[in-house]
Order: structure tokens, then sequence, then C-alpha cells
């Protein structure tokens, strides 16, 4: 289904316009969003008037969708799990990507041990607690050949933690010459119990995370590979903060989850823009120093 989605025309970015989301009509996400669309849309006339259409370019009409999920309830992924009939290696068919969580990650773990049999890209959760010869064991474990893709390191440290924990960490791993993928995790280290006693996230401290992971990167010379998000595209109220301004007292109108709280579709796309500009802004620096270093 994903695929059939993801494929079959609705990625077009043509129908851009249509992706718009109801409970955030009428906000300022909504009409930043609907100004994108009329960029993209010019942009789009200008690549056809090119040459460049959906029929002659693939990636204008659809798009590639992958699955991942934490591997933890090990029966049901060893039923899912097959020899490759083509090169006779062995994949966990239930995803794509599957992750080792932050309390079953121990190094003669069954988890372990499992995802490290199977030809998957895996990762694995860190969190303010371990070492860097812990890491670089698990890193060893898991994958030996130092396979360029295979391990993403998933930071889920708290925006209180992250700047005084993870750059250990990276020099570690740049000390080995280890080939990784770094991802932020801004969401379960920084999870806390409301007074209306809801368990709920803050946004700004979900933001706080996210641009710290960043600026440790950037301060090491390594590179900022992903972020990890939960959220929905429901009209939920169950983390705080945002411009929507959800405070702890209105967590109980919408509160669905069945686990995890998680961001909603205006707080989602407040979010992204955030990044994309402190993004944007990373890289106009970046080019102001080059420019000044060559001149």
């Amino acid at each position: 289904l994903l695929r059939a989605f993801a494929q079959g025309g609705y990625a077009d970015l043509h129908t851009v316009h249509q992706w718009t989301l109801d409970c955030v009509a009428g906000t300022l996400q909504a009409a930043r969003y609907q100004d994108l669309c009329a960029r993209l849309g010019e942009t789009l006339d200008f690549m056809e008037a090119c040459g460049l259409t959906s029929d002659s370019a693939p990636q204008i009409r659809e798009t590639d969708f992958f699955t991942s999920h934490e591997a933890l309830l090990l029966p049901y992924e060893e039923a899912l799990t097959r020899v490759d009939s083509t090169s006779g290696e062995w994949y966990d068919c239930s995803a794509h990507m599957l992750w080792i969580g932050e309390r079953t990650r121990q190094l003669d773990a069954a988890h372990v041990e499992f995802l490290r049999g199977v030809r998957n890209p895996i990762g694995f959760k860190i969190g303010p607690s371990i070492a860097p010869d812990d890491l670089l064991a698990l890193i060893e474990q898991l994958d030996p050949a130092n396979e360029p893709g295979r391990l993403t390191l998933i930071v889920r440290m708290g925006a209180a933690q992250v700047e005084a924990k993870l750059p250990a960490l990276i020099r570690a791993v740049q000390r080995e010459g280890r080939k990784v993928v770094w991802s932020c995790d801004p969401m379960h280290a920084n999870t806390v119990k409301a007074a209306t006693g809801f368990k709920t996230r803050l946004f700004d401290s979900i933001l706080a995370e996210v641009r710290a992971f960043f600026a440790v990167h950037k301060s090491e010379g390594s590179h900022a590979g992903g972020v990890h998000f939960e959220m929905t595209g429901q009209d939920v109220t169950e983390c705080v903060g945002g411009m929507t301004a959800i405070t702890e007292a209105r967590l109980g109108d919408r509160y669905h989850t069945h686990c995890d709280p998680r961001l909603n579709a205006t707080q989602a796309l407040e979010l992204a823009f955030l990044i994309a500009e402190q993004l944007k802004d990373d890289r106009a620096t970046a080019r102001v120093l080059a420019h000044a270093r060559a001149r």
C-alpha cells in the first residue's frame, strides 16, 4: 500500500497542493506551506520549459519509501526472517531497517546477537549512559566489516545532556575510522509526566536537542545524518508547546496515543520549517567561510 502511494502518482510534486492537511488550515504553518507550494510550482514550470517533465524525470512523480521499527519482539522478527535466494544472505523481512533500543543493546544481549546475523541496515539507540569504549564494542559487534550504510547510531540523550555527552562519542568513532550514520531522536529522552498525569513531551525540548545535535556535529567536523520523530497527521494534543500553544491542561482534549506522545501535524510542520531554516543558515555560513578562505 505504501509503495502504491509512493510510486502510483500520489507523490507527484505537481500535486503538492493536495497534500495540505485540514488540521493546519488557517495556521501560520499552512500559509508557509502554501507559499512553499507556489514556489515549487514555479520551479516545476521552469523545469518543464527546459524539457524536464514527470514523463522524462520519474523522480518528479514518485519517491522511495522505506519502513523501519525497533526489533523488540524477537519471536516476531525471527518468524519473518528469510534467506535471500540470490545471495544466500539472511534478511529480516518485517522492515527495511531494524534498530535495537536503549534498554536491549547490551553486548551479550539476544537482540544484538540476532541483528548482527541479518543483512538489513540496522541501528541502535544511544543514551547518555553509554561510554565511548562500550559504543565502539557494539559497533564492532554489529558491523565488523565497517560497511558504509550498514549501521545507524540513533542519539537520544535529552536536551540537557547532548552537548556534554555526544562530543566524546563522536571523537571515539572518528578516531577508529568507523563509517556510521548519526541520527537524532529528540523524543524519548525528553519525555516527562505532566501534573495532570499524562506522559508528554515539550516541543521546546525536542527542538533544543535537535539544534544541539547539529551544533555538536558541526563543531566536531562530523555529519549529522538524520532525525527521528514520532508524529501523526491527526490533530492530537499529546505534546506540550509549539505555536498552537498546547498546555498541560489541554493534554486530555485529544490524547489518543496508546504508547508514546506524538507531535501533531501543526507541530511537525513547525519543527520541519525551523530545522530547514537552521540548515539553510548553516549552508549560507559555510559558503561565506569558503569564499573568504578562497580569497
